[in-house]
């Protein structure tokens, strides 16, 4: 999987890395954010170990944009986990797709 690719897609998009420092994901965590509407962000975290990259997309509720990556959501609305060459074609088309 290209991360690379994705990460660049996302600054592209205005999507915000979040310094991640909540237990909620692994240490080594990268979390881009949007906000999509008020107090609802589309997140997209990149997490890694050693034999794959492993790519989580949700639609969430915080309190805040600063409550990003120091606590847990409020609610999840949306959750994709992106593990494999299929799961990333189906989240390359939801990229797409969210520009309308």
């Amino acid at each position: 999987m290209d991360c690379q690719k994705i990460v660049k897609t996302l600054k592209h998009k205005d999507f915000i890395k979040v310094p991640y420092k909540g237990n909620w994901f692994e240490d080594g965590a990268t979390v881009y954010a949007k906000e999509i509407r008020d107090n609802i962000f589309l997140l997209f975290v990149i997490l890694k170990d050693i034999e794959i990259e492993n790519i989580q997309a949700l639609i969430a509720h915080f309190d805040s944009f600063s409550s990003i990556g120091m606590k847990e959501p409020e609610q999840i609305m949306f959750y994709l986990s992106i593990k494999n060459k299929e799961d990333l074609h189906y989240f390359e088309k939801y990229l797409k797709v969210s520009d309308n």
